[in-house]
């Protein structure tokens, strides 16, 4: 947790820029529950709502809080334990001296959620979209028929996009971690070895110094599945390992980097090739990320640039500006640039991944690659983005293109058929963008150019 004036002050802001925006009512924060994985008792791990985290910092199961938007007034509800809690858990601190910490002046307990509503008197009640089946099913006991609002969702997003000192202060700490970790994994790449032993290895830094992973670990020898979770293969000679991962401090921030690796410590000269273009799109990207700039024309550019290099390999020709207006690139890589991080490693996107990384005059493409684009806005200074180009060949994906004629005469569809068995390659940092340009997030970067990563396995 932060301090206590942290959590006073954005829940001020919070209700100052409803009231600004002609709202009224109560805001309804409700924070998760307890999920059983197979029995009532047997649960999953413990994860709290990210925007309670943000605006009431307390970690714990069952509570829920009213913010009335026109007095100011604010209750937390929620339980103290009881004696059959204790002999499992021990003393715990009451709710009282919990709503301290974070300076709410009201509690209630928590099956008094519903009594409070009824107080509202007919004012509008607004809730952020829930994302826990739980919260789901609560909100339309309390609320039947209401859905969330979009006032709020707005007010929300608008102030957790943009990143605190002490925000990223935590997140540097957590790519710091993530740092640890990927130097760990990259470390354990032998050949012979099953990948669960690689990703045991990385883990085990992510829980024994963070609360874990920020999400599930991508670590694969098959890096043209952009999400492949299996971990049962055998490391073989010659690959290209594509390692996809972050940590998630005890704050709760996360780190997400990716890195791929010649499994055997030294690329070839066609992955070679292939990974310098990515690499320079990598750079490009941070080189282009300032104020002002939008993610939009970033991600354009990089795929300009990956097209470019592309097309000195054969694998494509014509003119680049067509080829980028034609989504050619989206066939190499058909994700977008990056993403918004924070307290979540997509922050904010079960609040709807649009209106978290479009800006009101944008519209999202329909292109693949561009379509995928989570984050477009236009860049300011506490953005916490994250510079993920990628280059993959997916021989489905282009049969595909090529028996729909979707490359027209821009695709060398007879010399793509060697790359099939290549697998693919991604670049990922996690940045930050300041008043007069960016820098990467950590202590420091892991390595990237090519031969930074065969001189870090050498040793």
């Amino acid at each position: 947790m932060f301090a206590k004036e942290v959590y006073v002050r954005r829940r001020a802001t919070l209700l100052n820029s409803l009231r600004e925006a002609g709202e009224h009512g109560l805001v309804l924060f409700v924070g998760n529950a307890e999920a059983p994985a197979q029995y009532k008792d047997n649960c999953y791990k413990w994860r709290q709502d990210s925007s309670w985290l943000y605006y009431l910092g307390l970690d714990e199961p069952l509570m829920g809080a009213i913010l009335d938007i026109d007095s100011g007034a604010e209750t937390l509800f929620a339980d103290d334990v009881d004696i059959d809690d204790i002999i499992w858990m021990g003393p715990q601190p009451s709710v009282r001296s919990k709503a301290d910490s974070v300076g709410i002046a009201f509690t209630r307990p928590y099956g008094a959620l519903a009594e409070g509503l009824k107080a509202a008197a007919g004012r509008p009640v607004h809730f952020l979209p829930p994302s826990r089946y739980y919260n789901t099913l609560k909100l339309q006991e309390l609320l039947p028929g209401a859905g969330p609002s979009e006032a709020l969702i707005k007010a929300v997003i608008a102030m957790r996009l943009i990143k605190e000192p002490v925000e990223i202060e935590a997140i540097d700490a957590a790519c710091a971690l993530g740092y640890e970790m990927h130097s760990v994994a990259r470390d354990a790449i032998q050949i012979g070895i099953i990948e669960q032993e690689i990703v045991g290895k990385m883990e085990a830094v992510a829980l024994g110094k963070g609360w874990g992973v920020s999400f599930p670990t991508i670590l694969t020898q098959h890096g043209e599945t952009l999400h492949n979770h299996g971990h049962a293969a055998v490391v073989e000679p010659g690959k290209l390992m594509v390692i996809d991962a972050g940590v998630e401090s005890n704050e709760h921030y996360a780190s997400d980097f990716t890195r791929t690796y010649p499994t055997d410590g030294k690329y070839t000269q066609k992955q070679r090739e292939v990974y310098q273009i990515v690499y320079e799109c990598n750079q490009l990207a941070f080189a282009l990320a300032r104020p002002g700039v939008t993610y939009r024309e970033i991600h354009l550019a990089t795929a300009r640039k990956m097209l470019e290099g592309l097309s000195a390999l054969d694998l494509v020709h014509g003119d680049l500006d067509e080829m980028v207006a034609a989504g050619i690139a989206g066939l190499f890589q058909p994700h977008g640039l990056g993403h918004n991080m924070g307290l979540d490693v997509h922050d904010m996107e079960d609040l709807g991944e649009n209106l978290v990384g479009y800006d009101q005059d944008q519209q999202r493409a329909k292109q693949l690659g561009l379509g995928s684009l989570r984050m477009a806005r236009r860049l300011r200074p506490g953005h916490v983005i994250t510079d993920e180009p990628g280059i993959y060949f997916i021989p489905a994906l282009i049969e595909k293109f090529k028996k729909e004629g979707l490359g027209g005469n821009f695709v060398n569809y007879a010399k793509l058929e060697s790359y099939y068995d290549f697998g693919g390659i991604r670049i990922e940092d996690d940045v930050l963008i300041t008043h007069d340009g960016a820098r990467r997030l950590g202590p420091q970067r892991l390595p990237a150019s090519p031969d930074e990563v065969e001189e870090a396995m050498r040793k």
